[in-house]
């Protein structure tokens, strides 16, 4: 999809900078109310991530990535969910609206 994410410029590049340290090749998505226009200042950004070959991400990996965004300066709640967890109806709703993070562009 090629709608916009509703987050400033600079907090999309440090979630970009933490994403390619910590979850490198991991193809990652935006959803929810910053993908489909019904944001706030307070709203949380949706994310799904998807490891190649649509494999569980290590929960390792994944917590690490999670207390590093924490510790970030994004200012708003940043929910990381992996793909392969996911069940297929929570899948079929977020293939129909999301953002492609392009990331190292």
């Amino acid at each position: 999809m090629t709608d916009p994410l509703d987050l400033p410029q600079r907090h999309l590049r440090t979630l970009e900078a933490l994403i390619l340290e910590h979850l490198p090749r991991v193809e990652v998505w935006a959803y929810g109310s910053r993908v489909n226009g019904g944001s706030h200042d307070g709203s949380d950004l949706d994310l799904v991530l998807r490891a190649p070959g649509l494999k569980p991400i290590p929960a390792e990996q994944l917590a690490d990535f999670r207390s590093a965004v924490c510790e970030s300066t994004i200012p708003c709640l940043v929910e990381a969910r992996d793909w392969a967890r996911l069940p297929e109806r929570f899948q079929r709703e977020i293939r129909r609206r999301h953002v492609r993070l392009a990331l190292g562009t």
